[in-house]
């Protein structure tokens, strides 16, 4: 039953009532009426207590009703509640900042003031006006992004009752991108490894610092902040096969990163840390504002001890001030960044012709699709040795004779161990790197790294394969199956080999 009182009691004559009621839920609740008449009051409470009658009786979706409620809430209050979530979910700070910035800016505008205010056209207007002055595609797909993650957030917590973004699309980020990365040249790297560890001071890193810093980002595929996370005790420098370990609250992709090292560049990196403590940083590096002009500046002086070592061949040097060569941007508008570097990385093991699945396993992509969309370009054709594999059969070759034709080693570039190595790449993450290599095995050049790895040991097609396995008792003699692949001892042996190695 409902009931109406006031705080204090009988001194208390001219303050509000407060209604009491219970709700559907059986819970008790009062509430100031913001009224000193009684009957009022009473109203008011009455009103309570019919609406938790009609939401006990099911007349009122009591879910739906709360929902409603939510939804009525301001959207700070609402972003309090998100960034608690985002915090939760282990992002870094300066992700959760960027993201809340983000989704005020999209509300400021469309003057978003409530959860339900937030529309699909709302957040439209916003895209176009964030085009039309100016900014990138790239920029306005993170921040429809932001706030959609948001909207999903308000759905899964019912604060909405639905998406009002679901109809809401990114523009294509590469349709209007302003800075298309390019790697760096392998000579290039040469000139700007020995003139930055011979340079001055820059962002409050000794030339050295950086150059060993420049290097582990070509190496590992490390991004900025990634590489930023490392300390002392990160690093495993000693073996054959050395590496590093960055922590999956550090990466892009939260999971742990084992990425390997050329022996020279750990021999290097041991000296830079060894008076440092397990928990310092392993790398000075300068703010993240200004880590790309550290890097161009370097590229300057690179670039102008290269002009200079051609001083004394006036063509040369004529040649040499019009090329693209260790300069930012080249002709085609590309630029190198800081994270040029790790671009490099995958580049690199493109060039050098490693198979998809390993650059990405290195470079630690989500999918194959982004891999191949990123340095498919660079890897080599195998389009026309494909077509020489069916020549045997123009000549009227059977199976057993095309089979022996890929007996030989390959199926267009790749051979059956590489089928292997891709597997063993699969199975162990990180561990592309043989084990078991004695010093004398030992990588010298990054390029040549690559090639070290662990592959598994498949049998040749020529093997003997017995017709069928000899009975134990226990099953059946005999094959059972009229499947050719399977009764056909070469074609068995082929068969396996494939599916044992899932591509």
């Amino acid at each position: 039953m409902a009931s109406v009182f006031k705080r204090g009691g009988r001194t208390n004559r001219h303050g509000y009532w407060y209604a009491s009621w219970y709700d559907h839920a059986g819970k008790r609740h009062s509430k100031c009426t913001k009224t000193t008449d009684k009957a009022t009051a009473e109203r008011i409470a009455n009103k309570h207590e019919a609406d938790a009658a009609l939401r006990r009786e099911g007349v009122i979706d009591a879910t739906m009703d709360a929902i409603a409620q939510q939804s009525r809430r301001s959207i700070e209050s609402h972003l309090e509640d998100y960034k608690a979530k985002l915090k939760a979910a282990k992002n870094t700070a300066g992700h959760v900042t960027e993201t809340l910035v983000k989704i005020r800016k999209i509300c400021d505008h469309a003057k978003f003031g409530a959860a339900a205010d937030i529309t699909a056209d709302g957040v439209n207007r916003f895209t176009t006006y964030w085009l039309e002055t100016g900014n990138s595609s790239r920029s306005a797909q993170a921040y429809i992004t932001a706030i959609k993650g948001f909207t999903s957030w308000l759905v899964k917590t019912d604060k909405l009752s639905r998406n009002p973004l679901a109809s809401v699309r990114a523009p294509n980020p590469t349709s209007d991108r302003r800075h298309e990365r390019r790697m760096l040249l392998p000579k290039e790297w040469l000139w700007l490894r020995d003139a930055t560890a011979n340079g001055p001071d820059r962002g409050g890193v000794s030339g050295r610092e950086r150059s060993l810093l420049y290097a582990t980002a070509i190496q590992t595929g490390l991004r900025s902040m990634e590489l930023r996370s490392l300390t002392r005790g990160s690093l495993f420098l000693d073996g054959d096969s050395p590496y590093l370990v960055c922590k999956a609250g550090s990466t892009k992709n939260r999971k742990d990163a084992k990425q390997y090292l050329l022996p020279e560049l750990a021999a290097e990196l041991a000296s830079s840390i060894a008076t440092k403590s397990p928990k310092a940083s392993a790398f000075r590096m300068a703010s993240k504002f200004n880590m790309a002009k550290v890097l161009r500046d370097d590229l300057a002086q690179a670039r102008r001890e290269w002009l200079e070592a051609a001083k004394n061949d006036p063509q040369e040097r004529l040649r040499r001030e019009q090329n693209d060569f260790l300069c930012e941007a080249n002709h085609e508008g590309e630029h190198l960044d800081f994270h040029s570097l790790r671009h490099t990385c995958g580049a690199w093991l493109a060039m050098k012709g490693a198979h998809p699945k390993t650059v990405q396993v290195v470079m630690r992509h989500s999918s194959i699709t982004l891999t191949m969309d990123t340095y498919g370009h660079l890897f080599p054709g195998q389009a026309a040795e494909a077509i020489q594999q069916i020549g045997p059969f123009f000549k009227g070759a059977d199976d057993a004779e095309a089979g022996q034709v890929r007996a030989t080693g390959t199926m267009g570039d790749m051979t059956l161990r590489d089928f292997g190595a891709q597997r063993q790449a699969q199975q162990s993450g990180r561990d592309l790197v043989r084990e078991d290599a004695t010093s004398n095995e030992k990588p010298s050049t990054t390029l040549d790294f690559i090639e070290r790895l662990n592959v598994l040991d498949i049998g040749t097609l020529d093997d003997t394969v017995p017709d069928r396995a000899t009975p134990s008792g226990n099953e059946a003699a005999g094959a059972r199956t009229q499947d050719l692949r399977i009764k056909s001892p070469l074609l068995y042996r082929l068969s396996y080999s494939l599916e044992s190695v899932s591509i």
